[in-house]
């Protein structure tokens, strides 16, 4: 794989010789490539997060979504499977369902009246025999053949996954046990949405999902983890990923810190002293709730999934390319149902840690616009991806590396054949 080749002849743009750990910026900036990923990424042999089963409970429920730019229904049908629809009349392709959740039984195009019931399939279509004995569709017309295009559907820990492959091997597989041993980690019981963010980026979608995958930059850039000792590279914790590279999860446990006498207080790595303190400080504490310790855990499913738990904030981010150069964070905040008042105030508090304006997450909208705007016009240029240096570590017991990105990378290549 490491090869300088172009991606079978469908873009001239080529990979670096040496491999991962270089990023050609072409990647972010070419319109054929980011044409490609929806052939060969989004519509190949992986699994895409859709939604949560508990934001469609009940039969007839229904959440609009979307996989890579391809807009998706899924719904509840009075038998209890979940499905995926594609949201594209297969008449003349407009969309069939215009509202973000509800419930309905029947999907109607607004242009022609062609219906649809939760299973994608064709229940209606306007003057099918005609008016006044003329017109009309064909007598061999065949109902069954104009239904909606379906994906395949697997849930997972409360996770609803669809695909486009028949290929692809089964969500639990293609997770692997460790990085499923962490979703459940998190997601261990029934969960309730307390609240929703949207944050448009004006980057690249990829740039979103390599920063995730850089375990390091954190202790650099977020000036609220170093300064509250949320987050520290000198923090026990480590970095798992699955034997392909593909998943990665990084975690830290904030009580292995001594605060007082660290790297960071020494002044060996980052600090940013910072004059800042908290009215509130309840906004930066722990509730202990996880009885292995882990105070911060970010988990990510390729291709464009998210997991976190930070403190007690925990939640999922969906990210769907908006074209070349911009893309929507969605994120999507968790209790659980079983939580009492107590910890349902301070799941609350500590959602002012993420989203688009979030004490720890604020300055990644910035920085990646600052890289998008900076590679625009260096299209020949790649990025050196070498921390923790050139190999793919499956586990590691510390962060300073960027081997979860180098796994990105990998995986991002086999796809898309590069």
């Amino acid at each position: 794989m490491d090869d300088a080749r172009p991606i079978l002849n469908e873009t001239a743009v080529r990979w670096p010789a040496e491999g991962v750990t270089r990023v050609p910026y072409a990647v972010f900036t070419d319109p054929e490539i980011y044409a490609l990923e929806h052939k060969r990424l989004f519509r190949g042999p992986v699994w895409n997060y859709l939604a949560l089963e508990a934001e469609v409970p009940n039969p007839g429920d229904f959440k609009a979504t979307l996989v890579g730019e391809i807009p998706v229904i899924v719904t509840r049908t009075a038998d209890g499977e979940v499905n995926a629809l594609v949201n594209r009349c297969a008449h003349r392709g407009s969309l069939v369902c215009h509202d973000k959740k509800g419930n309905k039984k029947i999907f109607t195009c607004a242009y022609h009246n062609w219906s649809f019931d939760q299973t994608g399939a064709l229940r209606g279509v306007a003057f099918r025999a005609g008016v006044k004995g003329q017109g009309g569709m064909p007598k061999d017309f065949d109902m069954a053949a104009h239904g909606l295009e379906r994906l395949r559907v697997q849930t997972f820990a409360g996770l609803v996954f669809g695909t486009f492959s028949d290929e692809v091997d089964d969500i639990e597989e293609y997770l692997g046990p460790e990085m499923c041993a962490y979703v459940t980690r998190v997601l261990n019981r029934p969960v309730k949405v307390i609240g929703r963010y949207s944050h448009l980026l004006r980057n690249n979608w990829k740039l979103m999902m390599e920063n995730v995958r850089d375990t390091y930059h954190a202790g650099i850039l977020h000036l609220f983890y170093n300064t509250f000792g949320l987050n520290r590279l000198s923090m026990e914790g480590g970095i798992i990923m699955d034997p392909r590279g593909w998943h990665h999860v990084s975690f830290s446990k904030r009580a292995a810190d001594d605060v007082s006498n660290t790297d960071y207080e020494n002044a060996k790595l980052p600090n940013m002293r910072s004059h800042l303190t908290l009215a509130d400080p309840s906004t930066a504490e722990y509730y202990p709730e996880f009885e292995d310790g882990i105070t911060t855990q970010i988990q990510s499913i390729f291709p464009t999934f998210l997991l976190q738990q930070i403190q007690n904030c925990i939640g999922v981010r969906q990210l769907v390319p908006r074209g070349l150069d911009q893309c929507e964070l969605i994120w999507t905040l968790l209790g659980y149902e079983d939580d009492d008042e107590n910890i349902n105030a301070i799941r609350h508090k500590q959602s002012n840690m993420v989203g688009p304006a979030g004490f720890v997450s604020l300055e990644d909208g910035a920085v990646l616009d600052f890289v998008q705007r900076a590679l625009r016009e260096e299209p020949d240029g790649s990025s050196v991806v070498e921390l923790g240096g050139s190999d793919i570590e499956l586990k590691t017991t510390h962060r300073a590396t960027e081997g979860a990105v180098r796994g990105y990378w990998r995986a991002y290549r086999e796809v898309m054949g590069l």
